[in-house]
């Protein structure tokens, strides 16, 4: 089959077995095109809830499908590559966290939203990579326990300074892999270009950045922007997609380091398969962890999330 006759298909399936597909935008450009909605983990949680499908197949990493799980327990909600997982949310187990906790035990524990529903039942609220500000200056705690990613916790800290922000060792193993040299390489094949950066990476690269947000917040940045050469300090796929965006505008890889394995786990026929209902894997929380997991999402919407 060819890519088109297999996308051709997935539409098809999608409308017989009424499924709505979910693609994180750091999937490939041949997933995207056939998903009904594409963004962050976060905001595809939030549209899976909107949608009347009864399936769901979420086209990313676990915690993504958990998060849907979350906030649409009614759907039957698939992971369409059951081997995508997260370094990062994978990095954290509960008894590192209880740890972390009695370590710390006068904080109001914060996780990202890159976390497990294990870790998420643990932390009174959850934030995303362009909430995070927001949400923990709303909060009226003041000595919190953010984890696990450290670099985001660490641009958090710079921003709200009133707060005391407690760290652990954690983050994305492929935003980590780009340093200030990176920066300085880039600046200097492309000069004039801005650098627009994920708050993942290490605290020397997000100072030397001129705009730092979420992959969605850098790709609306550089659309909207009237310069016409970027820098992307994310996962390598936005700089592709952003190609697609805006073809008279020319995007370069702060690194060449910086591709997901886990997000290119998932290909165009993972999720063929999954439509059909012979792939995938259908995504099931603990009863015992549902309700507090969810709090922990539900106090960010609270909280402005």
């Amino acid at each position: 089959m060819t890519i088109s006759q297999v996308q051709d298909a997935i539409l098809t399936l999608k409308r017989d077995r009424d499924i709505c597909v979910l693609a994180h935008v750091y999937q490939a450009r041949e997933i995207l095109e056939v998903a009904d909605f594409t963004g962050d983990s976060y905001a595809l949680s939030v549209e899976a809830g909107r949608t009347e499908n009864s399936r769901v197949i979420m086209c990313g990493v676990r915690f993504m499908a958990e998060n849907v799980k979350l906030l649409s327990p009614e759907k039957a909600v698939y992971l369409a590559n059951p081997s995508a997982g997260c370094p990062m949310a994978d990095q954290l187990g509960a008894e590192r966290m209880r740890a972390a906790m009695e370590k710390y035990s006068g904080s109001t524990a914060v996780c990202y939203m890159n976390t497990t529903a294990q870790i998420k039942a643990m932390c009174d609220v959850c934030v995303t990579s362009s909430s995070a500000v927001k949400i923990i200056k709303a909060m009226d705690e003041q000595d919190i326990l953010f984890v696990p990613d450290c670099n985001l916790g660490a641009y958090v800290a710079r921003r709200v300074p009133e707060k005391t922000i407690r760290l652990i060792n954690g983050g994305c193993p492929t935003h980590v892999a780009v340093g200030s040299a990176d920066v300085e390489r880039a600046r200097r094949e492309h000069p004039g270009a801005p650098l627009l950066v994920h708050p993942e990476c290490v605290p020397d690269v997000v100072e030397a950045a001129d705009y730092v947000g979420s992959s969605s917040g850098i790709f609306d940045y550089a659309v909207k922007s009237e310069s016409r050469e970027f820098i992307i300090g994310t996962e390598a796929s936005i700089a592709e997609h952003l190609q697609y965006a805006c073809p008279n505008k020319r995007f370069y890889y702060l690194s060449n380091r910086l591709v997901c394995p886990n997000m290119k786990a998932t290909t165009l026929m993972d999720l063929y398969h999954c439509c059909q209902g012979d792939g995938g894997e259908e995504i099931t929380i603990p009863e015992a962890i549902f309700a507090p997991a969810k709090r922990c999402i539900e106090r960010m919407i609270e909280l402005g999330g």
